[in-house]
């Protein structure tokens, strides 16, 4: 599940798995690029209630930086920029921001807190919505 503010996501619910892949797109739309957005994970109870198993953060300054960089009609995996593991941003390496077919994308590996051990990889893919007129 993914937390932005009010915004909640979930994804579907992946059985009999204890190293599941979602390979899912959830859309959030950001109006307060200083909070980061909160990933957590839970596992699926039938008869009980869901346990969580762990959370990360991800903080998207950076990522929303090179976007407001307008970049346009660069080569594929040219790297836009890099972040470093830090102890608050839980990268379990360095991850790069990069052009790739026209957008701009992250891929990171990020290690769960409040937990043994485990690791979640997320791919942040901006996209530039339509904006709505009111007549």
């Amino acid at each position: 599940m993914l937390c932005k503010l009010l915004q909640k996501l979930k994804t579907r619910v992946v059985k009999n798995s204890c190293n599941p892949e979602w390979n899912e797109e959830l859309t959030l739309s950001i109006s307060q690029p200083d909070i980061p957005l909160v990933l957590t994970v839970y596992d699926h109870d039938t008869f009980t209630v869901d346990d969580k198993m762990g959370s990360a953060t991800i903080d998207i300054k950076q990522f929303l930086d090179s976007v407001t960089l307008h970049l346009e009609n660069l080569p594929n995996g040219t790297i836009i920029s890099k972040v470093p593991p830090t102890v608050e941003n839980c990268l379990a390496e360095e991850s790069s921001i990069v052009w790739n077919d026209g957008k701009i994308v992250q891929d990171m590996s990020l290690r769960l807190r409040n937990v043994e051990s485990g690791a979640v990889e997320v791919q942040l893919e901006w996209i530039d919505l339509p904006v709505s007129s009111n007549f």
